[in-house]
Parts: C-alpha cells; structure tokens; sequence
C-alpha cells in the first residue's frame, strides 16, 4: 500500500501554527516542524537566545519576535494584523509543546475570535514523556506548576488527591523541597517518579514512595515534571455496608435484580459484592 504524504505547505495554508520543539534533545524535531518553521514570515519566541540554538542548528532564518508572558497581550494586535494580511505565523515555546504551561493561549483565544486559522504541529511533550515512563495509570491529570501561596498550594492538593488518575506537575529545582513535605501530607500510601532533564545527556528518572521521599541534600539543576501515580486500594481491606447503603438496598429490594443492587451499590466503594449479595437475600427473606 503506498501512502501519499503531504511535504509542502499549500498556498491558502496561511495561519497561525502552534509547533512543538525539543523538550532537550534538539534532534527530537519533526521534519515538518522544520519545514513550516522554514517557510514562516515570523516565529514567535518565548526567549530568542535559547531559540536560535535551535533555529541555527537547521538553518532557519525565519524572523524572530520576542512573545513572552510579559509582552504577550502587548504583542498581540499586531501579530493578528500580520495574520490577516495572510502572513505564515510561527509560534514556539523554549522547549515542547506552545501555550501548555507557556504563552501562547492569549493569542490563540484572538485568533478564535477573528476567525484566524490555527495548526498544531505536534512533537514532543514532557508530560506524555512523563506519562509513558512511569508505569502508573494512562489516565491522567496535568496541573502545570504549582501555585505560589502555601495556602493555595494546601487547598488544591488537598483536592487533586481525591482523583483517582495519574497526576502529573512542573517544578523548579528552587521549590522542589518545598513541595515534598505537602506531598507527603496529601498523597500518602501513592508513588512518585521525579523526571529531570528529560532526553538530555544527564537524564534522570526518581522513583519513590512518597511515604519514603526526603529533601534534596543540595538545591537540584534543571526542571522537574513529576508523575504521582493513581490512589492505590487495597482490595484486602473490604468496608462494611453502611446504614445509608442497606437503605438503598430497602428501598430498591423489590424493584430490581439483586445482581443490578448488587452492581450499584458496589460502585466507587470497596465493599464485597458478596456481603452485599447476602444482605440482599436475608432482606428478600425477611419479606
């Protein structure tokens, strides 16, 4: 079977396209993310300095514009004129994937108002990296970095430990032991990787039980994504039927199957099917 690949950007192709860079290996980098970086009138770059490592690298002579989250709203009005006068617009991050934890979401709501055509050129993503190394559940849920205040940072780890999927956040190597003893308050009983300088030379991957995490001895270099695996049940340890749940069963002993009380009540509680199978028949009977 021969597959007919699309190699060029066509002429009515103007737009803004979202392309995903390398996350530390500048050789992870798709062939069409050069292309279209290539045949852009502008890259938009979060830092120009650590952009043209990449740029130069492939010979990209692209013009540059500084897009950054101090600028970005500043930025905007005349990137969307440069877009509808039918200007190839590239937006980049530093590394990854554009507006996902960086600027970018200002300029793509815009672009959704003024009817502006968005591309998404995928390509590499510390969190699906993330993800796909920890052996922990493929549902999943990204926060990003964390919040600033302790407070704030108390309240939504307190509510993100409710979700039973993987959850995965950035950290800077400065806040990483500031973090570890909430961590350990909230997650308890839950494991940990640690993922530092993914696809670089000194790639590294920590795996813990948070129970068992302690501080870093010395302040740590380059940027953490770290994955916090699903709650984990021990099926050992059973609940009893509580007075709330034999009264669901009272009340729909005579409407349903006992296989179909069963099934309801068991969902989302760690209780025996089996006992409440049992308490359903002493019910039927009793009557």
């Amino acid at each position: 079977m021969t597959i007919k690949l699309q190699s060029q950007i066509k002429n009515d192709e103007s737009g803004l396209y979202l392309v995903s860079t390398p996350i530390g290996n500048l050789k992870d980098i798709t062939f069409r993310a050069i292309e279209i970086l290539k045949k852009s009138d502008f890259i938009l770059c979060e830092d120009t300095r650590v952009s043209k490592n990449l740029l130069n690298k492939y010979e990209i002579k692209s013009k540059l514009i500084s897009n950054h989250k101090f600028n970005e709203k500043k930025n905007t009005e005349k990137i969307i004129d440069h877009l509808k006068s039918g200007k190839t617009i590239s937006l980049i991050s530093d590394a990854g994937t554009p507006s996902i934890s960086d600027p970018g979401s200002i300029l793509v709501n815009e672009c959704v108002k003024q009817d502006i055509r968005i591309f998404s050129i995928p390509g590499p993503s510390a969190v699906v990296s993330a993800v796909s190394i920890s052996g922990f559940s493929e549902k999943f849920f990204f926060y990003g970095f964390f919040p600033e205040k302790k407070q704030t940072l108390e309240n939504e780890l307190q509510k993100l430990s409710e979700l039973n999927s993987s959850l995965v956040f950035f950290v800077s190597p400065r806040k990483i032991n500031k973090i570890i003893p909430v961590l350990k308050k909230n997650f308890n009983g839950r494991k940990i990787v640690f993922c530092k300088e993914i696809t670089k030379f000194y790639e590294e991957y920590i795996r813990k039980d948070i129970d068992d995490l302690k501080l870093f001895n010395k302040e740590p270099k380059g940027e953490f994504t770290i994955i916090i695996s699903e709650k984990i049940i021990d099926k050992k340890t059973s609940q009893e039927l509580s007075e709330s749940d034999k009264g669901i069963i009272r009340m729909l002993i005579n409407k349903i199957s006992l296989k179909e009380i069963t099934i309801i009540v068991s969902q989302n509680k760690n209780i025996s099917k089996k006992e409440i199978y049992n308490y359903c028949l002493k019910l039927k009977n009793e009557n």
